[in-house]
């Protein structure tokens, strides 16, 4: 069975950026990136528990991070070190918009995950992702509010989902906060 992968958006999921402007969410820290071709900075909030959380729940089910985001390899560059963690492969999407009720990202995951299982965490799922998804064994979708980012419930569903792929979850190292 091919190795599982955690496919990671930025944006919604790692930065709540329509959480209230005036009122940064607890446990985040505020940071002005400016990525390539950008003329101004943009505000990003990131929370640095993250990263560890993810490491160990990678860990913990013998799965892949990997970088779902529009952000692209400047994830790396700007999102990664932040949050603590390494250089991770990432996914090209050319632009493409959302269409036929799909996300936009639907085509290049399809064709970079194969067979492998996936659990996906966005903000912006389409109608119709739930039967792509229905339709792609080994596939979940995790919706994450972008007022708020991901929490331990949405890594807790990916945990139970990638371990009950038939596969044993190793116990995570504890994570200090």
């Amino acid at each position: 069975m091919p190795r599982p992968a955690i496919l990671l958006d930025v944006d919604g999921p790692l930065n709540p950026f329509l959480a209230k402007p005036t009122r940064r969410p607890a446990g985040y820290t505020t940071h002005r990136i400016r990525p390539h071709g950008f003329f101004r900075p943009l505000r990003v909030w990131l929370d640095p528990s993250h990263g560890p959380w993810l490491l160990s729940l990678a860990a913990a089910v013998d799965a892949d991070l990997v970088w779902a985001t529009t952000w692209e390899h400047e994830a790396n560059e700007f999102i990664g070190p932040v949050l603590g963690l390494p250089d991770l492969e990432w996914i090209a999407f050319g632009g493409a918009g959302h269409s036929d009720g799909l996300h936009a990202k639907v085509p290049a995951i399809t064709e970079w995950a194969g067979t492998r299982p996936i659990a996906w965490l966005d903000d912006e799922f389409q109608p119709r992702d739930t039967e792509w998804a229905a339709e792609r064994p080994g596939t979940l979708l995790v919706p994450v509010d972008p007022r708020k980012g991901i929490g331990i419930d949405h890594l807790e569903r990916v945990r139970a989902f990638l371990a009950g792929a038939g596969r044993s979850p190793r116990t995570p190292a504890p994570v200090r906060a």
